[in-house]
């Protein structure tokens, strides 16, 4: 079983680190979607890995555990949100990683517009501003499920103000913020 205190390792790191094309592409994910560091994104990549050995495995399986096994893995990914309700286990050979990184909190906060930046979504999320049906998430790789996607929000009494992309900050938008709440 393991000892508690030596968790599991979540990720495999890449097998050849030093690839240019390899490289430049973690690279650029890492800076799209705002992520600390390349473990984040060996975390997503081992989960897309994880999902497609098992689709991999449910085409070479007997009929019988085909249509048992297919059905859960698809209610799953239609519940975190990567894949729709009419998919089919070939869809998820066709999956990558950005459909699992679409579904990190950071991003969802990103793109709802709450934050300017994948960057800024990640500070709001870790400092508290971010709630989900009035839980308070502090951890941006959570994965978001299709039931949660409408209910995340800027905390009631938050000091965060949400200022659209395309305006700059004035004196006078904080002190307005402030007397509204």
């Amino acid at each position: 079983m393991g000892d508690v205190k030596k968790p599991r390792k979540q990720f495999s790191s890449p097998r050849n680190p030093w690839k240019s094309e390899d490289l430049s592409q973690e690279l650029y994910l890492v800076g799209t979607y705002g992520l600390r560091n390349k473990r984040e994104l060996w975390k997503a990549k081992t989960e897309l890995s994880r999902v497609r050995k098992q689709a991999r495995e449910l085409l070479a399986a007997p009929a019988e555990v085909r249509v048992r096994q297919e059905a859960k893995l698809l209610k799953y990914l239609n519940r975190i949100g990567v894949l729709g309700e009419t998919a089919t286990p070939d869809d998820i050979l066709g999956l990558s990683i950005e459909n699992f990184l679409d579904r990190r909190l950071q991003t969802v906060v990103w793109k709802k517009g709450l934050a300017r930046t994948p960057f800024q979504a990640r500070q709001m999320i870790t400092h508290g501003h971010i709630v989900i049906t009035d839980r308070r998430i502090t951890i941006p790789g959570y994965t978001v499920k299709n039931v949660e996607d409408l209910e995340i929000k800027l905390r009631s009494g938050s000091t965060m103000v949400v200022i659209p992309a395309g305006q700059k900050q004035t004196e006078e938008q904080p002190a307005e913020a402030a007397s509204a709440a």
